[in-house]
């Protein structure tokens, strides 16, 4: 019992008739498509009037939601949502739905329901976040492929935002790799945005699954991404960060990860940089530093195939340095097998180390991966 003065904590997850009965599978598209509601106060209405018909009737009485939500209530009409989410090849789903994930009920304020383009997720399918900057760096953009084809390459299926930078990156090399990436939108489901991801997103529809909690024609106006951020970390069991300002959206997912006790990853950057501000901060608040996909899939005791083919975008000193090591070397005779001076070799090197292709041991360098047993090897 709360102490005297003290709210009752509010329930978790939704009710579990919420949706089932007569009328209701039509009052929860309803509630779905409402815009005026925020999601923690949807979830507050529908425990309270405990089912969805219930839950409409007192936002048209004007207990709950906006004077936005009454008009589209008086017009709306279901079987017309439907037809177009059939145009827009998507689907409805609400909790107990194979496309609803059990995973979002974990949050404090889960969708009452969810629109889905693609294929559908397999219960107990591995799910890694890989998110960042919007802008950035080379390096960056680098190490977000990398993750996404290292993870697609063990099993692993990549959940990101599909903005532009590290997001689109961390698709892309998923998408690269033949492996699986689930794109979570902040905007309606059958808006492809942002429009330089068009094509993008026609990949990840085709072999990959696209959500949103936003029904058809909804734009994407700058506070549906917070609530974005929540389901992408809802939807995965770790969540790592390449790049991120200190006020980023980035640190919106990584604190919603933190509540919902997911394992923190971070990719280290310069200590000047304000793209390394979260990923920095992260570390220094216990988040396991990484330096690429071989580190991350250790971690996580995720086995790699030792003949997984290195990036197809490799620049040509790193494929040529990489394809140099056949066994231990100092840099210096790297340099002279591959044709470059040192600091060009040094400079591959390392690249290759971000990526998590190699690793120095004992002032000599090595290609790396994760063997069968999980624990890291040398090639």
């Amino acid at each position: 019992m709360p102490a005297e003065g003290e709210s009752p904590p509010r329930p978790s997850g939704l009710p579990p008739l919420l949706g089932a009965g007569p009328g209701e599978a039509d009052a929860l598209l309803l509630l779905r498509c409402l815009q005026g509601i925020t999601p923690l106060s949807l979830h507050a209405v529908v425990w309270e009037s405990g089912s969805a018909s219930q839950a409409l009737r007192a936002i048209r009485a004007g207990r709950a939601g906006s004077d936005g939500d009454r008009a589209f209530l008086a017009g709306a009409r279901p079987d017309h949502i439907r037809d177009q989410l059939r145009r827009a090849g998507a689907r409805f789903a609400p909790p107990g739905h194979p496309d609803y994930w059990p995973a979002l009920l974990r949050l404090a304020d889960p969708p009452v329901a969810v629109f889905v383009r693609g294929l559908p997720l397999e219960l107990g399918e591995d799910r890694v976040a890989v998110i960042g900057s919007r802008r950035p760096t080379s390096v960056g953009r680098a190490v977000a492929v990398d993750l996404g084809r290292g993870l697609a390459a063990a099993g692993v299926s990549v959940v990101s935002g599909a903005a532009v930078g590290t997001d689109g990156a961390a698709h892309l090399g998923a998408l690269d790799a033949g492996g699986r990436t689930v794109a979570v939108l902040g905007s309606g489901i059958d808006t492809d945005y942002p429009p330089r991801n068009r094509d993008l997103l026609k990949r990840i529809e085709s072999a990959g699954t696209i959500v949103s909690e936003y029904p058809p024609g909804v734009p994407p106006e700058p506070h549906r991404f917070p609530a974005r951020n929540r389901v992408i970390a809802a939807l995965s069991r770790a969540v790592v960060v390449v790049e991120g300002a200190e006020h980023s959206g980035t640190r919106i997912t990584v604190e919603h990860a933190s509540e919902l006790g997911l394992d923190l990853y971070a990719v280290p950057g310069s200590v000047t940089s304000p793209l390394s501000e979260t990923p920095l901060g992260m570390i220094r608040d216990g988040a396991r530093m990484i330096r690429g996909a071989a580190d991350l899939l250790e971690d996580l005791g995720i086995r790699r195939a030792p003949d997984a083919p290195p990036p197809r975008a490799l620049p040509q000193d790193e494929r040529r340095v990489l394809e140099t090591l056949a066994e231990r070397l100092l840099p210096e005779t790297v340099a002279e097998r591959a044709g470059l001076s040192a600091s060009e070799a040094l400079a591959a090197l390392i690249g290759l180390e971000l990526r998590g292709l190699v690793r120095c041991s004992g002032g000599r360098w090595e290609r790396a991966f994760v063997g069968s047993t999980g624990e890291s090897r040398t090639a």
